[in-house]
């Protein structure tokens, strides 16, 4: 693999010097949530003390102390990147949030070129645009992938066929709409991660639209995490709800899915003007919004997040496993943020890395032996962008 270019208004040569653990570092963040909406610095009581972890279910807690350490750039030059997937064969597709259009990286060279477009995105839409992207589990059978975006009237799911001997710009086939009718805002919070889990079935997040009413409405798609039938784009018959694709109610907007090493689901949250949230998702779980923001909930019924930060801190845009901890990219707080679990617990305060290095972080994936992959989000509209934004970063974590 090709590595190529520098941190962001550093030195090339310190690109790949480990960066380890600080505290809570100063805001880095533009003013804005980083989902688009101006917020206020926090104005919440400080944060409750979290409970001590108990043993959890992993054989070995991650280390209090992680670091993270910069191996070079897989791709430079790319336009509102949002959702990213890796191929079978190591190549990844990166979906641009306000072109519709999806390119290939070629893992080795980090040659990026088109590999088709999403027909139908309705762009200018503020948040909205081309989202999540997620692989068939079966792709090497079905070469199938999966696509959250805004169209016209709504948010909407589509499959598309990949068929990567054709001609670039035409690899992609639309395969049909799995899920229509996701309420859509008409600026902010679309949600729009996808994801497959370790059944086999696909996530879907979706945002309150800006009317936090619909979060906690159980007939309404907006402000939930749903649960998909991906041959049917139907419930599951063992949904919390057989009839309802609801599978966790009561979110703002949720950016962030991934599961930990005991397959269960966790949840990065854009919060309003007090807290940004980390959920661990349970089946029926009501998280609180708009009722409540933060911990403090339980009483009324809410789950209370297992973690949270001041906005100007996070402003979470992604979430991802690895190495016994969850890492969350930061979109406002421009770093990323170490969750080190001891089971379903934290074992230690969370640490941040990459402050300010790179701007605005919007996307992870996961890799084998640590390494973890970083997309930036520069050009978004939101970001100042530099030379060589928006890119991929190669990265090792512990």
């Amino acid at each position: 693999m090709t590595l190529r270019g520098g941190s962001r208004g550093r030195p090339a040569a310190l690109l790949a010097l480990a960066v380890l653990a600080a505290g809570c570092s100063s805001d880095g963040g533009d003013g804005g949530d980083g989902d688009g909406e101006r917020r206020e610095s926090p104005s919440a009581a400080p944060a409750p003390p979290r409970e001590s972890a108990g043993a959890g279910e992993n054989a070995s807690p991650a280390p209090a102390r992680g670091e993270v350490e910069v191996l070079g750039t897989v791709a430079e030059g790319l336009d509102s990147p949002w959702g990213v997937v890796r191929l079978p064969d190591g190549d990844l597709l990166v979906g641009s949030r306000d072109s519709g259009r999806i390119d290939l990286v070629d893992a080795e060279s980090g040659e990026v070129t088109e590999a088709g477009e999403v027909p139908g995105v309705s762009t200018g839409r503020g948040e909205g645009g081309l989202l999540g992207l997620a692989l068939d589990p079966d792709f090497d059978t079905s070469g199938r992938l999966f696509a959250y975006y805004t169209a016209e009237s709504d948010n909407r799911i589509s499959t598309f066929r990949y068929d990567g001997s054709a001609p670039a710009g035409e690899r992609l086939a639309a395969d049909g709409d799995l899920v229509t009718d996701i309420p859509r805002g008409e600026v902010i919070h679309h949600g729009g991660q996808l994801a497959f889990g370790p059944d086999g079935m696909l996530y879907a997040s979706t945002g309150d639209t800006g009317d936090g009413e619909l979060a906690q409405d159980p007939e309404s798609s907006a402000g939930k995490v749903l649960r998909i039938d991906p041959a049917t784009g139907g419930p599951p018959a063992d949904n919390p709800d057989p009839g309802s694709l609801v599978y966790s109610l009561g979110h703002r907007n949720v950016q962030g899915l991934a599961w930990d090493g005991a397959g269960r689901l966790w949840a990065a949250e854009f919060g309003d003007d007090a807290w940004d949230e980390l959920n661990r998702i349970e089946p029926g779980g009501n998280y609180g919004w708009p009722e409540h923001e933060g911990r403090g909930g339980a009483d009324a019924g809410f789950i209370d997040p297992v973690e949270q930060w001041p906005p100007a801190d996070a402003s979470p845009s992604d979430l991802a496993y690895s190495q016994g901890s969850l890492w969350l990219a930061a979109l406002r707080g421009e770093r990323l943020w170490r969750v080190p679990l001891d089971g379903s617990e934290p074992v230690a305060e969370p640490q941040d890395f990459l402050t300010g290095e790179y701007g605005r972080l919007r996307a992870l994936l996961p890799g084998e032996d640590g390494e973890l992959l970083l997309v930036t989000n520069e050009t978004d509209g939101r970001g100042t962008p530099e030379e060589g934004d928006d890119r991929i970063l190669r990265l090792r974590v512990r």
